[in-house]
C-alpha cells in the first residue's frame, strides 16, 4: 500500500468532514477514495484530496445542493446561478413575511369590517396559471395578469379579479378575470380570445367582503380575517377573490386598495 495514503478517519479530520459524509460522497462520486482495500473494504485517501473535501464542506455550508456541488467541482462556471436565484427568491419571501409580521405587531391581528354582498354573474376574459404552492402564487398571478391584459377588449376602465381556492396547499390554479364591455362579446359559448385567454362567465353568488389597503403580498392577512368571519358563522367558503381597485402603476404599494371577497354556500 502507498505510504502517502491516509485512512478514512485521519482524512476525515484533515478534510473537516465526518466518516459518514465521506462514505456518502464516495457513493455519489463526489470524492472517491484513492484506494480501497479489496479485502477489508477500508477507504484510503491522499492528502491532496483535502482541498476537494474542504470545497465540498464550504459549498454545503452555502446551501448548495449536492448535485450542484458536483458540477462546481467539474468546473461548470454557471452551476451556481440557479442556487443564487433560489436564495434571492427565498430572501424576498422572507422580507415579505417580515413585513406582514411587522404589520400584525403594529396593529394586531386584522379585524376589517365585513359585509355581505350578492354579486351577479359577469362576462369576463380569463387567464389561468398553475402554482406549485403558496410561494408561487404571486408569480402565477402576475403571469395571468400579463396575459389577460395583452388581449384587446375594447375601451373603458380595466378591472381585474383574482380567483383562488380556499386551500392553497399543493398545486394551486390561479385565475385572473378581466371585465369587458358588453359590445366586445359574441353571443354563445365561451370563445378563445387569444394567448390562452378565454371568454367565460364568472359565477355570481353570495360573498363576505372586506377592503384591504396595502401591498398585495399582505392581502392574505385580510383574507384570513374574512375566512375567520365565515367560520364563526358556520359558512362554508368556496373560493377567495381579490378585486384590484387601484392601478399599481400609479399607486404606492402601501396605498393599494383591494376588495377581498369570499364566496360561500348560501342557505336555500
Amino acid at each position: 500500500m502507498d505510504g502517502d495514503l491516509l485512512p478514512i478517519g485521519q482524512f476525515a479530520r484533515l478534510g473537516r468532514l465526518s466518516v459518514k459524509q465521506l462514505r456518502h460522497y464516495d457513493e455519489l462520486g463526489l470524492l472517491v477514495p484513492a484506494w480501497v482495500d479489496p479485502v477489508t473494504g477500508y477507504r484510503y485517501y491522499r492528502a491532496s484530496q483535502a482541498r476537494v473535501a474542504l470545497s465540498i464542506g464550504l459549498l454545503r455550508s452555502l446551501d448548495v445542493p449536492l448535485p450542484v456541488v458536483g458540477r462546481v467541482l467539474e468546473g461548470d462556471a454557471g452551476a451556481l446561478e440557479d442556487v443564487r436565484a433560489g436564495l434571492e427568491a427565498e430572501l424576498a419571501r422572507r422580507r415579505r413575511t417580515l413585513a406582514s409580521l411587522e404589520r400584525v405587531m403594529a396593529g394586531g391581528l386584522p379585524a376589517p369590517e365585513v359585509s355581505v354582498a350578492r354579486l351577479p354573474a359577469r362576462r369576463v376574459l380569463v387567464a389561468r396559471e398553475v402554482a406549485g404552492g403558496p410561494e408561487g402564487i404571486g408569480r402565477a398571478t402576475s403571469a395571468a395578469v400579463a396575459r389577460v391584459l395583452a388581449v384587446s377588449a375594447g375601451e373603458g376602465e380595466v378591472r381585474l379579479t383574482g380567483v383562488f381556492p380556499v386551500d392553497l396547499d399543493g398545486v394551486v390554479e390561479v385565475v385572473v378575470a378581466r371585465e369587458v364591455p358588453v359590445g366586445a362579446w359574441r353571443d354563445g359559448a365561451a370563445t378563445e380570445a387569444g394567448a390562452g385567454v378565454l371568454a367565460e362567465v364568472l359565477a355570481g353568488g353570495v360573498f363576505a367582503a372586506a377592503r384591504h389597503v396595502g401591498p398585495y403580498d399582505q392581502i392574505p392577512l385580510t383574507a384570513s380575517a374574512v375566512l375567520a368571519w365565515c367560520g364563526e358563522r358556520r359558512l362554508v367558503a368556496l373560493e377567495v377573490r381579490e378585486v384590484y381597485v387601484s392601478d399599481p402603476a400609479v399607486t404606492a404599494p402601501d396605498r393599494l386598495v383591494t376588495d377581498v371577497l369570499v364566496r360561500f354556500e348560501a342557505e336555500e
